[in-house]
């Protein structure tokens, strides 16, 4: 892929510029059309859409998808809206190609990219906001989210065929209480901001330097991938 023209929309060192790319495939084989299904009243997809427009620092949207039902569901939106090819709506297609072919498009590429999950429906405009900032205080090139682990890593492990628990734990951590054990992150899936110029040299959301976590609470860091997900949510916000 040749990057020929490329051109800034800003000066990064004055105002930075903030396109944010909402990656919606049509299929899912856990959760059939998982991206337009109704939660609280409208489909999947529209939060995180209207999250990104409620953003004051964005000044683009755009929704990459090979779904003609997801199109129709959001057209009326102020957004743009790339018909991905179809070599990249299999499940083998990874969400770097996705971002490669959006910035591909566009004539004028911004300072830096935000992907927007669609299954994260609780992130909202504050949180995006707040990882902006983030990002611009510290300088940084990339901000990801991240909330707390329900439970240490440290109680985990792999176990043999023939299910024997003999050196699951190590001996470091058998009698240490849960309280005492370091605090664990996981990335949560509802925010990435990065710098395009290295994300597209490098070809990767996770930089090797000048990159910092935003913290996120594990109540909003719900990742719909099934069933359950999608009930739990949806408790979520009745309760409001």
């Amino acid at each position: 892929m040749h990057w020929i023209g490329w051109k800034s929309v800003s000066n990064m060192n004055n105002n930075p510029t903030f396109f944010s790319i909402i990656p919606a495939r049509g299929g899912s084989k856990r959760l059939p059309n998982k991206n337009i299904l109704p939660l609280a009243g409208k489909p999947l997809i529209c939060y995180t859409v209207e999250a990104s427009l409620q953003t004051n620092r964005i000044q683009k949207t755009i929704v990459t998808t090979d779904s003609s039902q997801i199109i129709n569901i959001i057209k009326d939106y102020d957004i743009d809206i790339i018909k991905r090819p179809d070599y990249l709506a299999t499940d083998t297609a990874t969400t770097n190609d996705v971002i490669l072919h959006v910035l591909s498009t566009l004539q004028n590429q911004p300072d830096f990219i935000i992907l927007l999950q669609p299954t994260s429906p609780l992130r909202n405009a504050r949180h995006i906001n707040e990882a902006i900032d983030l990002l611009l205080s510290r300088n940084a090139d990339a901000v990801i989210s991240v909330c707390e682990m329900d439970h240490s890593p440290l109680w985990a492990n792999t176990l043999p065929d023939d299910l024997s628990m003999a050196n699951f734990l190590h001996d470091e951590i058998k009698n240490k209480r849960s309280q005492d054990l370091p605090t664990y992150y996981r990335i949560n899936g509802a925010i990435y901001i990065v710098n395009t110029k290295r994300f597209i040299r490098e070809q990767t959301l996770f930089l090797s330097d000048n990159i910092f976590a935003y913290i996120m609470a594990q109540e909003i860091s719900i990742d719909i991938d099934d069933y359950f997900d999608l009930m739990l949510v949806e408790t979520i916000l009745k309760k409001g």
